[in-house]
């Protein structure tokens, strides 16, 4: 447990599951011609909870929360395979926020729901155009959250008397696992009850797979023309009226 608390948590994973549910619409044509996109808003799976992932992590409901609240005001950073380089930066202002969702609105056959801690953001062109075209192509299947743990407990299957409070948390979290085939392998799995939020990554494979894309939309100025930039509408009534006073005037 101290070691774990020690290092910070990221993607490595070994398996790749692929949930697909991206609705994208980026890409509008106006009289046969492309509209130039250069601003993207992108709403994506940072993390889900009730799912043990290749760290062998459980995290559970409630784990973002505290993290969540303490950034309400600063936004999260959203990177690129959680590198911290400037040109690997996708958004340093992401909106984050948990939702309970269910298991099938993210593609995966499990039943119920899961907290997902999601990420909105707004992509521009010019500060990572290599990532700007993997999302706007639909090609972001996977994310990940760099973390740092704060409470965390080991559950284990053992009827050992010197696993006694293990057995304990496992008996209890167990049956919230959606994934029990890897729990029922390995024996063993840690409970994961808060966690620290340090940046959201987009990855190739997640050690969590159940991280997809939920939409990328188009938010370039030209579409995002407000009504006080529009040229004011003509009363036509006034027009008639003033045109008739100005008849009776002769």
């Amino acid at each position: 447990i101290a070691l774990k608390k020690s290092t910070e948590k990221r993607a490595d994973a070994v398996s790749y599951v692929n949930s697909e549910v991206s609705k994208i619409n980026a890409n509008k044509e106006e009289n046969g011609t492309q509209t130039e996109i250069d601003k993207l808003q992108v709403k994506v799976v940072i993390n889900t909870t009730n799912f043990i992932d290749s760290h062998n992590d459980l995290h559970i409901n409630g784990i973002w929360n505290k993290s969540v609240s303490d950034n309400a005001n600063k936004g999260f950073l959203h990177l690129q395979e959680h590198d911290r380089d400037f040109d690997k930066v996708i958004s340093d202002n992401a909106k984050g926020y948990v939702e309970s969702i269910t298991w099938k609105s993210i593609g995966l056959p499990y039943s119920g729901k899961t907290e997902a801690l999601i990420f909105d953001s707004i992509i521009e062109k010019k500060r990572n155009e290599f990532m700007f075209k993997q999302y706007s192509n639909g090609w972001v299947k996977n994310h990940s959250v760099g973390m740092r743990y704060v409470k965390i407990d080991l559950a284990i299957n053992s009827e050992s008397e010197w696993d006694k409070d293990e057995k304990e948390l496992w008996d209890k979290y167990y049956p919230i696992v959606v994934n029990k085939e890897i729990a029922d392998e390995r024996g063993y799995f840690w409970v994961v009850s808060e966690a620290k939020v340090i940046e959201g990554s987009a990855v190739v494979m997640g050690s969590n797979s159940a991280t997809p894309t939920l939409s990328v939309e188009n938010k370039s100025e030209a579409d995002n023309i407000t009504s006080e930039q529009e040229e004011p509408s003509i009363d036509t009534q006034k027009v008639e009226q003033s045109l008739k006073e100005l008849l009776n005037k002769f």
